[in-house]
């Protein structure tokens, strides 16, 4: 995976995570044992210290469906089955309060979606759309947020999950939310499925000094017939700025980076 521009090994990670830390291909005999491996490897939460997705794409799948495992280290979460069902609005001047999905504390109001939302239950909507993420944090600077910043990476996930589609849809969709109404949480990556593509989108705030709201962020599709795995650690290094089939990003991610000093 070294020739793969997007991830790097970390010392930090898991051990059984590790072997799913790259973009790897799996084999057809490893294709059968996928499901399997996914549900022993989101069952031992004693070594684990915070969140992990397991990516997989349709190539990678013995029944050529994409799968992404989500594990939620977090007690506070247990039991919890969310459900967000179909609405259908034509007024624009309704509003949804938003709260905070770790603290519950009362964030702000938007304007409600005109038109139908889609059925969402968990992470998934009745489309065939899911989202997970694991948190990393990051430098001081980004994230502390804005005062008026009023999306949290919670609520970002479920209301992208009632109003979008696919994949490309979501990342979309969440561009928009966090660009109108802020990004109120740290560093966050994002496994975001749909049934043909599998996507990482990895994002942080511009800092709470920054006039622009919203967040910078790069987004890769993982290639067909591989498998990726994030936990609690930002891993898109470098990415090429001429392939918008299988990479997205802000248009300020380099500026914004330079004029922190974090990159010559």
């Amino acid at each position: 995976f070294e020739d793969h521009p997007i991830l790097h090994q970390n010392s930090e990670f898991c051990c059984w995570t590790m072997s799913f830390a790259s973009f790897s291909r799996v084999s057809s005999r490893q294709r059968q044992q996928m499901p399997l491996l996914l549900l022993l490897l989101s069952c031992f939460p004693a070594i684990t210290n915070g969140c992990t997705n397991i990516l997989v794409t349709p190539g990678a799948s013995a029944k050529s469906e994409p799968m992404l495992a989500y594990a939620a280290d977090s007690a506070n979460l247990m039991g919890y089955l969310y459900h967000y069902p179909s609405i259908e609005s034509s007024s624009s001047e309704k509003t949804r309060k938003v709260y905070g999905w770790d603290s519950g504390e009362y964030l702000g109001s938007i304007p409600e979606y005109n038109g139908r939302t889609y059925n969402v239950v968990g992470n998934a909507n009745e489309a065939g759309l899911v989202i997970g993420e694991t948190t990393f944090g990051g430098i001081e600077k980004l994230t502390t947020p804005r005062e008026d910043a009023i999306i949290d990476y919670g609520s970002l996930i479920y209301i992208t999950l009632q109003r979008s589609a696919t994949a490309r849809e979501a990342i979309q969709t969440m561009i928009d939310l966090t660009d109108q109404y802020g990004y109120a949480s740290e560093g966050e990556s994002f496994s975001i499925v749909d049934s043909n593509e599998v996507w990482w989108m990895e994002v942080i705030g511009r800092g709470r000094d920054n006039p622009r709201q919203g967040f910078v962020y790069v987004a890769a599709r993982v290639p067909d017939g591989y498998v990726a795995s994030h936990a609690n650690q930002a891993r898109i290094t470098t990415f090429p700025r001429d392939d918008p089939e299988n990479y997205l990003y802000s248009d300020d991610v380099v500026s914004l980076a330079k004029s922190l000093g974090l990159y010559e």
